[in-house]
């Protein structure tokens, strides 16, 4: 049974960098479409990026294009999301998730039924 954790979160000043590990354990992450997602306090959990078995990503939140970017390790059978010049705007906790497609969906947050195997999050604080 396909496990997931995510690690890599913490407190970072904005401007600051993290980046997010979603490590699989019981399965091959390859044969799934990898999704990152958020949660903000008080708001509902979004899609943010997402990325195919074939390695092709899709961003789906405009604030994050050119700081935030995808990509798969094969080898540790996981998936990274690099954060760069994050503010506040990005607090939240940080989800990975797997759908059994080859495909990104069109819209991630309403695909969010859609994916399973949802680790326990990685915390996000954008904080001077």
């Amino acid at each position: 049974q396909l496990q997931l954790v995510e690690s890599g979160g913490g407190l970072v000043q904005p401007g600051g960098s993290l980046r997010l590990s979603c490590v699989a354990s019981g399965d091959n992450l390859r044969l799934y479409t990898v999704g990152w997602f958020r949660q903000a306090p008080a708001k509902e959990r979004e899609g943010v990026f997402c990325i195919t078995p074939s390695g092709s990503g899709q961003i789906y939140v405009d604030s994050a294009k050119g700081r935030f970017m995808i990509s798969r390790d094969n080898a540790k059978n996981m998936v990274n999301l690099q954060m760069d010049s994050l503010d506040s705007e990005d607090t939240g906790v940080y989800y990975c998730a797997v759908m059994p497609v080859t495909y990104c969906p069109i819209d991630l947050t309403t695909s969010i039924p859609r994916f399973h195997s949802w680790g326990q999050g990685t915390q996000v604080t954008v904080s001077s």
